[in-house]
């Protein structure tokens, strides 16, 4: 079975990258199912409904988001509503949404986990506790298990890769939006990625325009941040899983360029 996932859409240019990369590898058979992280998807900050159904609408068969996830209005009621979209999962209890979702493959059940660190980051509860609850509650349910680590250190994602080594197919970081050179198949057989980096423009700070941000480190002072426009990309990582064992068998990076 093979796996898409796209690191973190950046507005309207990440969007339309998506969409264009995301229905070119359903219809050339080069994925099988296509999981996307798209919480700076509204401007940079966050989701709303309708964006989310366009994502869908595009190839996206699950949404997995992270810190910017209530930066709009009233997307909770829609978050309850929509299994496909998954909020960290270790986010405080009585939150809005689910924290993860099942979609039905041609190969079986695949459980899409999202989850968000702690280590500079607002506080929330452990993701490792969470998971390792999750999986005893929900593991039985699919053989293979996909889990979006949304972190900014890079200690707290490769360790938690390594605590579910052998427990689900393959972990991939998210947030910091710049992809890492480090994929692999741990040990056990789950695949991993640091950070699987940014469906958007890449001349640009993070997919925001450099000018502003080249300012406000001048001068401290508050500054509007764009969307910038340029060298726009769909980055992320193709997993290729053993629907039988659940396990790994190859890990690809891309970098999909808008053409």
């Amino acid at each position: 079975m093979k796996l898409l996932f796209a690191g973190d859409i950046v507005g309207g240019p990440g969007r339309r990258c998506f969409a264009r990369w995301a229905t070119r590898y359903k219809a050339e058979q080069r994925a099988d199912v296509i999981v996307v992280n798209a919480e700076n998807a509204a401007g940079g900050r966050g989701i709303t409904e309708p964006l989310a159904e366009e994502l869908f609408a595009a190839g996206a068969d699950a949404i997995t988001l992270g810190d910017h996830t209530w930066d709009q209005k009233d997307v909770g009621p829609y978050l309850d509503r929509e299994p496909r979209i998954v909020r960290p999962a270790n986010f405080a209890p009585g939150c809005p949404g689910h924290g993860h979702t099942i979609i039905d493959t041609p190969d079986g059940p695949l459980l899409v986990v999202n989850l968000i660190g702690r280590v500079f980051m607002p506080p929330q509860d452990c993701p490792l506790r969470t998971v390792d609850q999750l999986l005893k509650q929900q593991g039985t349910r699919a053989r293979m298990i996909f889990v979006d680590m949304h972190a900014e250190a890079t200690s707290e994602k490769i360790i938690m890769g390594r605590f579910l080594d052998g427990r689900v197919s393959a972990v991939a970081g998210t947030h910091t939006h710049v992809p890492t050179a480090d994929e692999c198949i741990l040990p056990r057989g789950t695949g991993y990625i640091t950070d699987a980096g940014m469906t958007g423009p890449k001349d640009s700070v993070l997919g925001r325009e450099v000018q502003p941000i080249l300012q406000r480190f001048l001068t401290g002072l508050p500054t509007k941040f764009d969307i910038a426009k340029n060298d726009v990309r769909l980055e992320g990582v193709l997993f290729d899983i053993d629907p039988q064992t659940g396990r790994t068998r190859k890990v690809q990076r891309i970098s999909e360029h808008m053409t």
